[in-house]
C-alpha cells in the first residue's frame, strides 16, 4: 500500500496520529525535503529507506514507489501541510490508478491553518467575511484567467495567498486594483508553526515595505478578519434558538 500523508504545517507534533503511525511502520518514505520538517522522520525504522522528492521528478518518484509497493513494502509519500493544497498529488494518484496500485490519503494540517493559529485569528467572522480564498499569483506556472488576483480581490473576502512572498510589490498593487482599500489589514506569516516562525502585521499597501526581508516559505493573509470589528456569533447567542438549545432571552 502507498499512503499519501500530510506532514502538517511544520511543527513535528502537528502531524496527525495516523500519519505518525504510518511513518513508524514505513519501509520507504518519499518526502518533500524542501518543505517538510525533517524531525518528523525521527521515529522511522532503522531500515526505512528515505528519498527527498525535492531533487526528483515525478517519473523518479514513481520509479521508487511502484517497485517498493509491488515488493510488499509500506510506502509513505510525505507531503507538506495537507497534500490536497498545492501538493501535486493528483498526478501521482492518476499514475497509480493506471498501474492498478492501491493507495490511501492521510490528511494533514495545512499551513493556512497554521498561519491562523500564529495570528490568533479566525478567518470567518460574522458580518466581516464568510469566505476564505486560497490562491497564489501566477508565475512560471499560470493560473486560470478567471482566477487572477484582481478578480478574486473584488470579493473583499478573506484571502490566503500561497507561493507569492517573493513578489509582494506586485501583489500589493494588484490587490488594490482588485478592490481592497490600501489600509485593509494584512499579515505575512513566515514558516507557520516552525521554531523560527515570524509574523508581520501590515496593510495591503505596505506589504512590500514591511515584508522586504521575506522572500519564500510564507503565506500572505488579507482581509478585515484581522481587524477588531465583528458581530457576535448567533450560535452561542442566548437570544438564538438552535436544534440543541432554546433561546433564554
Amino acid at each position: 500500500m502507498i499512503y499519501f500523508v500530510g506532514a502538517g504545517s511544520g511543527a513535528p507534533d502537528l502531524i496527525t496520529v495516523r500519519g505518525a503511525n504510518l511513518i513508524k511502520k514505513a519501509d520507504v518514505i518519499v518526502y518533500a525535503g524542501s518543505l517538510v520538517n525533517p524531525e518528523i522522520l525521527n521515529d522511522r525504522k532503522d531500515t526505512c529507506q528515505i528519498y527527498n522528492s525535492a531533487k526528483m521528478t515525478l517519473e523518479e518518484v514513481m520509479q521508487v514507489m511502484i517497485p517498493a509497493e509491488r515488493a510488499g513494502k509500506l510506502v509513505v509519500r510525505l507531503h507538506t501541510g495537507d497534500p490536497c493544497v498545492y501538493g501535486a498529488h493528483r498526478e501521482q494518484m492518476d499514475w497509480l490508478d493506471k498501474e492498478g496500485i492501491k493507495y490511501e490519503i492521510c490528511p494533514g494540517v495545512s499551513s493556512f491553518c497554521g498561519a491562523a493559529a500564529a495570528l490568533k485569528a479566525e478567518y470567518t467572522l460574522p458580518d466581516v467575511s464568510q469566505t476564505v480564498i486560497l490562491t497564489r499569483m501566477e508565475g512560471r506556472t499560470p493560473v486560470p484567467p478567471k482566477e487572477k488576483i484582481e478578480l478574486l480581490a473584488s470579493h473583499n473576502a478573506t484571502m490566503v495567498i500561497f507561493l507569492s512572498a517573493g513578489r509582494l510589490e506586485e501583489l500589493s498593487k494588484r490587490l488594490i486594483e482588485g478592490g481592497y482599500s490600501k489600509d485593509t489589514p494584512a499579515a505575512i506569516v513566515y514558516k507557520a508553526t516552525w521554531p523560527d516562525e515570524k509574523v508581520i502585521y501590515t496593510t495591503v499597501s505596505k506589504l512590500a515595505q514591511d515584508g522586504q526581508a521575506i522572500t519564500k516559505t510564507a503565506l500572505i493573509t488579507v482581509g478585515n478578519f484581522l481587524g477588531n470589528e465583528y458581530n457576535r456569533s448567533k450560535l452561542y447567542d442566548p437570544a438564538f434558538t438552535t436544534e440543541f438549545r432554546e433561546a433564554s432571552l
